[in-house]
Protein backbone atom coordinates (compact mmCIF):
# COMPACT_ATOMS: atom_id res chain seq x y z
CA UNK A 1 0.00 0.00 0.00
CA UNK A 2 2.92 2.34 0.60
CA UNK A 3 4.01 1.83 -3.00
CA UNK A 4 0.52 2.66 -4.29
CA UNK A 5 0.39 5.72 -2.07
CA UNK A 6 3.76 6.92 -3.35
CA UNK A 7 2.50 6.68 -6.95
CA UNK A 8 -1.02 7.91 -6.30
CA UNK A 9 -0.54 11.05 -8.41
CA UNK A 10 0.36 9.01 -11.49
CA UNK A 11 -2.51 6.56 -10.94
CA UNK A 12 -5.03 9.35 -10.35
CA UNK A 13 -3.91 11.22 -13.47
CA UNK A 14 -4.05 8.01 -15.49
CA UNK A 15 -7.54 7.22 -14.19
CA UNK A 16 -8.78 10.68 -15.12
CA UNK A 17 -7.32 10.23 -18.60
CA UNK A 18 -9.09 6.89 -18.99
CA UNK A 19 -12.37 8.36 -17.80
CA UNK A 20 -11.99 11.39 -20.06
CA UNK A 21 -11.25 9.16 -23.04
CA UNK A 22 -14.32 7.05 -22.34
CA UNK A 23 -16.70 9.96 -21.80
CA UNK A 24 -15.50 12.08 -24.73
CA UNK A 25 -15.45 9.11 -27.09
CA UNK A 26 -18.81 7.89 -25.83
CA UNK A 27 -20.51 11.21 -26.52
CA UNK A 28 -18.95 11.53 -29.98
CA UNK A 29 -19.78 7.91 -30.85
CA UNK A 30 -23.39 8.35 -29.72
CA UNK A 31 -23.86 11.43 -31.91
CA UNK A 32 -22.15 9.91 -34.94
CA UNK A 33 -23.83 6.53 -34.43
CA UNK A 34 -27.26 8.19 -34.28
CA UNK A 35 -26.58 9.99 -37.55
CA UNK A 36 -25.41 6.75 -39.16
CA UNK A 37 -28.48 4.87 -37.92
CA UNK A 38 -30.71 7.55 -39.44
CA UNK A 39 -28.82 7.30 -42.72
CA UNK A 40 -29.19 3.52 -42.75
CA UNK A 41 -32.98 3.75 -42.62
CA UNK A 42 -33.13 6.75 -44.92
CA UNK A 43 -35.24 6.58 -48.10
CA UNK A 44 -32.25 7.98 -50.01
CA UNK A 45 -30.18 5.05 -51.44
CA UNK A 46 -26.80 6.88 -51.54
CA UNK A 47 -27.12 7.73 -47.84
CA UNK A 48 -27.99 4.14 -46.98
CA UNK A 49 -25.06 2.88 -49.02
CA UNK A 50 -22.59 5.31 -47.48
CA UNK A 51 -23.69 4.48 -43.92
CA UNK A 52 -23.63 0.74 -44.63
CA UNK A 53 -20.11 1.02 -46.06
CA UNK A 54 -18.90 2.96 -43.01
CA UNK A 55 -20.43 0.53 -40.52
CA UNK A 56 -19.14 -2.58 -42.27
CA UNK A 57 -15.62 -1.18 -42.63
CA UNK A 58 -15.19 0.01 -39.04
CA UNK A 59 -17.09 -2.85 -37.40
CA UNK A 60 -14.85 -5.40 -39.12
CA UNK A 61 -11.55 -3.56 -38.66
CA UNK A 62 -9.49 -4.12 -35.49
CA UNK A 63 -9.46 -1.07 -33.25
CA UNK A 64 -5.65 -1.17 -33.11
CA UNK A 65 -5.55 -0.71 -36.89
CA UNK A 66 -7.82 2.35 -36.60
CA UNK A 67 -5.48 3.79 -33.97
CA UNK A 68 -2.44 3.05 -36.10
CA UNK A 69 -3.96 4.72 -39.16
CA UNK A 70 -4.98 7.89 -37.31
CA UNK A 71 -1.66 8.19 -35.48
CA UNK A 72 0.72 7.33 -38.32
CA UNK A 73 -1.26 7.21 -41.56
CA UNK A 74 -2.82 10.66 -41.67
CA UNK A 75 0.56 12.38 -41.71
CA UNK A 76 1.04 11.12 -45.28
CA UNK A 77 -1.91 13.26 -46.40
CA UNK A 78 -0.84 16.25 -44.27
CA UNK A 79 -3.52 15.74 -41.65
CA UNK A 80 -2.87 15.58 -37.95
CA UNK A 81 -4.88 15.95 -34.75
CA UNK A 82 -3.72 18.56 -32.22
CA UNK A 83 -2.79 16.00 -29.53
CA UNK A 84 -2.42 12.30 -28.84
CA UNK A 85 -5.47 12.45 -26.59
CA UNK A 86 -7.61 13.94 -29.38
CA UNK A 87 -6.35 11.32 -31.82
CA UNK A 88 -7.28 8.55 -29.39
CA UNK A 89 -10.76 10.04 -28.93
CA UNK A 90 -11.20 10.17 -32.70
CA UNK A 91 -10.13 6.53 -33.12
CA UNK A 92 -12.40 5.30 -30.34
CA UNK A 93 -15.32 7.42 -31.57
CA UNK A 94 -15.09 6.35 -35.21
CA UNK A 95 -14.83 2.69 -34.24
CA UNK A 96 -17.54 2.67 -31.57
CA UNK A 97 -20.00 4.68 -33.69
CA UNK A 98 -20.45 1.66 -35.96
CA UNK A 99 -21.66 -0.44 -33.02
CA UNK A 100 -23.88 2.35 -31.73
CA UNK A 101 -25.40 2.63 -35.20
CA UNK A 102 -26.23 -1.07 -35.39
CA UNK A 103 -27.70 -1.15 -31.89
CA UNK A 104 -29.82 1.90 -32.60
CA UNK A 105 -30.90 0.61 -36.00
CA UNK A 106 -32.25 -2.51 -34.33
CA UNK A 107 -34.24 -0.24 -32.02
CA UNK A 108 -35.59 1.74 -34.97
CA UNK A 109 -36.69 -1.48 -36.66
CA UNK A 110 -38.46 -2.52 -33.45
CA UNK A 111 -40.70 0.57 -33.53
CA UNK A 112 -44.11 -0.43 -35.00
CA UNK A 113 -44.38 0.81 -38.62
CA UNK A 114 -47.75 2.33 -37.78
CA UNK A 115 -45.97 4.98 -35.71
CA UNK A 116 -44.09 6.33 -38.73
CA UNK A 117 -47.14 6.00 -40.96
CA UNK A 118 -49.23 8.03 -38.52
CA UNK A 119 -46.53 10.70 -38.41
CA UNK A 120 -46.43 10.90 -42.20
CA UNK A 121 -50.23 11.13 -42.25
CA UNK A 122 -49.90 14.21 -40.06
CA UNK A 123 -47.61 15.77 -42.62
CA UNK A 124 -44.25 15.16 -40.95
CA UNK A 125 -41.26 14.54 -43.19
CA UNK A 126 -38.73 11.73 -42.77
CA UNK A 127 -36.39 13.79 -40.61
CA UNK A 128 -39.14 15.06 -38.35
CA UNK A 129 -40.65 11.59 -38.01
CA UNK A 130 -37.30 10.08 -37.14
CA UNK A 131 -36.40 12.81 -34.64
CA UNK A 132 -39.71 13.22 -32.82
CA UNK A 133 -41.42 9.84 -33.12
CA UNK A 134 -39.06 6.98 -33.97
CA UNK A 135 -35.77 7.76 -32.22
CA UNK A 136 -37.24 8.45 -28.74
CA UNK A 137 -38.90 5.02 -28.81
CA UNK A 138 -35.82 3.37 -30.32
CA UNK A 139 -33.52 4.67 -27.59
CA UNK A 140 -35.78 3.20 -24.90
CA UNK A 141 -35.58 -0.19 -26.60
CA UNK A 142 -31.79 -0.33 -26.92
CA UNK A 143 -30.63 0.84 -23.49
CA UNK A 144 -29.02 -2.55 -22.63
CA UNK A 145 -27.06 -2.94 -25.91
CA UNK A 146 -25.96 0.69 -25.84
CA UNK A 147 -24.86 0.16 -22.25
CA UNK A 148 -22.79 -2.83 -23.33
CA UNK A 149 -21.20 -0.72 -26.07
CA UNK A 150 -20.29 1.94 -23.48
CA UNK A 151 -18.68 -0.60 -21.14
CA UNK A 152 -16.74 -2.12 -24.03
CA UNK A 153 -15.60 1.38 -24.98
CA UNK A 154 -14.37 2.07 -21.46
CA UNK A 155 -12.22 -1.06 -21.65
CA UNK A 156 -11.09 -0.36 -25.20
CA UNK A 157 -9.47 2.87 -24.03
CA UNK A 158 -6.60 0.67 -22.87
CA UNK A 159 -5.38 0.47 -26.48
CA UNK A 160 -4.44 4.16 -26.26
CA UNK A 161 -1.59 3.12 -23.95
CA UNK A 162 0.20 1.63 -26.95
CA UNK A 163 0.18 5.04 -28.62
CA UNK A 164 1.78 7.12 -25.85
CA UNK A 165 -1.43 8.15 -24.08
CA UNK A 166 -0.90 7.88 -20.33
CA UNK A 167 -4.04 6.04 -19.23
CA UNK A 168 -4.43 3.31 -16.62
CA UNK A 169 -2.89 0.63 -18.80
CA UNK A 170 0.09 2.87 -19.58
CA UNK A 171 0.51 3.50 -15.84
CA UNK A 172 0.45 -0.27 -15.26
CA UNK A 173 3.21 -0.78 -17.82
CA UNK A 174 5.34 2.04 -16.47
CA UNK A 175 5.08 1.08 -12.79
CA UNK A 176 5.49 -2.64 -13.50
CA UNK A 177 8.67 -2.00 -15.50
CA UNK A 178 10.14 0.16 -12.75
CA UNK A 179 9.03 -2.03 -9.84
CA UNK A 180 8.59 -5.63 -10.92
CA UNK A 181 8.32 -6.77 -7.30
CA UNK A 182 5.18 -4.64 -6.89
CA UNK A 183 3.39 -6.03 -9.95
CA UNK A 184 0.47 -7.50 -7.98
CA UNK A 185 -0.21 -4.23 -6.15
CA UNK A 186 -0.07 -2.21 -9.38
CA UNK A 187 -2.29 -4.71 -11.16
CA UNK A 188 -4.87 -4.58 -8.36
CA UNK A 189 -4.88 -0.77 -8.37
CA UNK A 190 -5.37 -0.57 -12.16
CA UNK A 191 -8.12 -3.21 -12.17
CA UNK A 192 -9.86 -1.29 -9.39
CA UNK A 193 -9.60 1.86 -11.49
CA UNK A 194 -11.41 0.21 -14.40
CA UNK A 195 -14.02 -1.31 -12.10
CA UNK A 196 -14.76 2.11 -10.61
CA UNK A 197 -15.82 3.14 -14.13
CA UNK A 198 -17.56 -0.01 -15.37
CA UNK A 199 -19.45 -1.26 -12.30
CA UNK A 200 -21.30 2.01 -11.57
CA UNK A 201 -22.00 2.25 -15.31
CA UNK A 202 -23.57 -1.21 -15.28
CA UNK A 203 -25.70 -0.27 -12.27
CA UNK A 204 -26.82 2.98 -13.90
CA UNK A 205 -27.69 1.14 -17.11
CA UNK A 206 -29.95 -1.24 -15.17
CA UNK A 207 -31.65 1.69 -13.44
CA UNK A 208 -32.29 3.45 -16.76
CA UNK A 209 -33.49 0.20 -18.32
CA UNK A 210 -36.02 -0.31 -15.53
CA UNK A 211 -37.20 3.29 -15.82
CA UNK A 212 -37.78 3.17 -19.57
CA UNK A 213 -39.40 -0.26 -19.25
CA UNK A 214 -42.02 1.31 -16.98
CA UNK A 215 -42.52 4.10 -19.52
CA UNK A 216 -43.04 1.61 -22.33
Amino acid sequence: MQFISDNSDLLWSAWLTTLSLAVASGVCALVLGTVLAGMRVSPVPPLRGLATFYVEVFRNTPLTVVFFFLFFGLVYVDLQFPSRFTTAVAALSLYTASFVSEALRSGINAVPPGQAEAARALGLGFGQTLRTVVLPQAFRTVVPPLGNVWIALAKNTSIAAGFAVTDLTAALQRLANLNADQLLAVFAAVVLGYLVITLPSAWLIRVVENRVAIVR
